[in-house]
C-alpha cells in the first residue's frame, strides 16, 4: 500500500484536492476533521484540565480555545502535545483499516506534514499551492480572520517555497478545478505505476 501526505499552507485548496482523490475512490484520512472529531469527544477533558474555560456543553470551543493559544508558544506546545498522540492513533487505525481492506494508495492530509516531521511517516508528498494573492484572498474571505491571525498562521507554516522544494508532486489549484483534478489524475498513475 503506497502512503501519499497531502499537504500545503493556509489557502492553498487542500481540503478541496482531499476531495477531489477521495472522489476517485482512494481512502484519505483528513488530520483537521480528525481533530474536529475530537474537539467534540475524546480530547475534550483533556483540553479542559490544561485550558481551564475552554470548553462548553461537552466541546472545546475553537474561538476560545484560539484566543488562549495563537501567538503563544508554550501554550500551543501543550496544545499539540495533547493533540497529535490522539491524531496519530487514528491515523494508525485509519491505515490498519485500509491495509485489511486491500487499499492500494492511501492518503494523509496532514496540514503541518512538514512541521511536525510526519514526511517520515508517508512514501510520496504532494503539495497543494497557488499564487501567494490567490492565497491570501481566499484566507481572509473566511468568516472571522484577520490579517493578524492570517499572519499568525503563516507564521507556524513552512514557508510554500520550501515546501514545494521537498515535495515529489505539486498541484496547482491557481488554475481551476479541472487542472487541479488532472493533477490528481497524474499523481495517481504515476502511483499505480510505481506499485506495479
Amino acid at each position: 500500500m503506497i502512503v501519499l501526505g497531502l499537504t500545503g499552507s493556509i489557502g492553498m485548496g487542500k481540503s478541496t484536492t482531499a476531495g477531489m482523490f477521495r472522489a476517485r475512490g482512494v481512502p484519505v484520512h483528513d488530520a483537521d476533521a480528525f481533530v474536529h472529531a475530537l474537539y467534540g469527544g475524546a480530547a475534550v477533558p483533556l483540553v479542559e484540565a490544561a485550558f481551564p474555560g475552554t470548553t462548553r456543553e461537552g466541546a472545546v470551543d475553537r474561538r476560545l480555545l484560539g484566543q488562549r493559544v495563537l501567538g503563544n508558544a508554550p501554550a500551543l506546545k501543550q496544545l499539540e502535545e495533547i493533540v497529535h498522540p490522539l491524531v496519530r492513533a487514528g491515523e494508525a487505525a485509519f491505515l490498519e483499516r485500509a491495509r485489511a481492506e486491500g487499499a492500494p494508495i492511501v492518503v494523509l492530509d496532514i496540514p503541518l506534514l512538514f512541521e511536525t516531521g510526519a514526511e517520515a511517516r508517508v512514501d510520496r508528498i504532494a503539495v497543494v499551492t497557488t499564487d501567494p494573492a490567490v492565497q491570501r484572498a481566499r484566507v481572509l474571505a473566511r468568516p472571522g480572520m484577520t490579517e493578524e491571525k492570517f499572519a499568525q498562521i503563516l507564521a507556524r507554516q513552512m514557508p510554500d517555497v520550501e515546501k514545494r522544494r521537498r515535495a515529489d508532486y505539486l498541484i496547482d489549484t491557481g488554475h481551476g478545478l479541472e487542472a487541479a483534478r488532472a493533477g490528481v489524475d497524474e499523481i495517481l498513475a504515476d502511483l499505480v505505476r510505481a506499485g506495479d
